[in-house]
């Protein structure tokens, strides 16, 4: 493996912990910094599973008012518990709640993301992480009379991955895995086609 294609592990923070910040974690910090949210801004997150229900933790532990779009009340206590100010159910209700500046979308939905759009206020931006087959077809009206942007993300920069785990080693974000045996990785992976896994899988050697 090329050096520079390695990343050093922070003391405080496990293996089974670092796994999907590699992936997961990065993804969604790295979306959060390329949005460039301002202080005095707030911050939603669309779909609460592997990679959302870190982007609430790291939207929080950047200090931003963070707001979960989750159509699942089910998982509303531990939303809550991840750090989320408040939780809405779809874009009406997230503009009802005064809106939010940024959205970090981890869904796969192309149309729960154009539904979110009616949730984000002037000069907002839309970053999209999650992939849809469907193409995403927004209203020129609002991009124009909004000023809306459409991001979008994936890894972004070396830079971004180190603070991703340095949240982790202050204790600031958690993830939320299950762990297989190595000999256990086909029911691991099965788990994951078949969307049981809470939220990430990890194989430990």
């Amino acid at each position: 493996m090329n050096a520079d294609a390695t990343y050093l592990i922070p003391d405080k923070v496990s293996y089974e912990q670092a796994a999907p910040i590699f992936c997961a974690g990065y993804t969604v910090y790295s979306g959060l910094r390329w949005a460039d949210p301002k202080p005095h801004e707030r911050v939603a997150v669309l779909g609460i599973g592997g990679l959302g229900h870190l982007a609430v933790q790291y939207a929080k532990a950047a200090g931003f008012e963070t707001i979960a779009i989750s159509h699942s009340p089910d998982k509303d206590k531990m939303i809550r518990d991840l750090g989320a100010d408040e939780i809405v159910r779809d874009g009406k209700s997230l503009a009802a709640a005064g809106g939010a500046d940024v959205i970090l979308s981890t869904s796969n939905s192309t149309k729960s993301m154009v539904d979110s759009i009616q949730g984000l206020r002037p000069d907002g931006r839309l970053v999209t992480m999650g992939a849809g087959a469907e193409p995403l077809s927004i209203s020129l009206l609002d991009l124009i009379s909004k000023r809306i942007r459409i991001i979008g993300s994936q890894q972004n920069g070396p830079e971004y991955l180190y603070e991703a785990l340095d949240f982790v080693a202050q204790g600031k974000v958690k993830t939320i895995v299950e762990t297989y045996p190595l000999a256990d990785a086909p029911k691991a992976y099965q788990r994951v086609v078949d969307g049981q896994a809470r939220f990430r899988a990890v194989l430990t050697m």
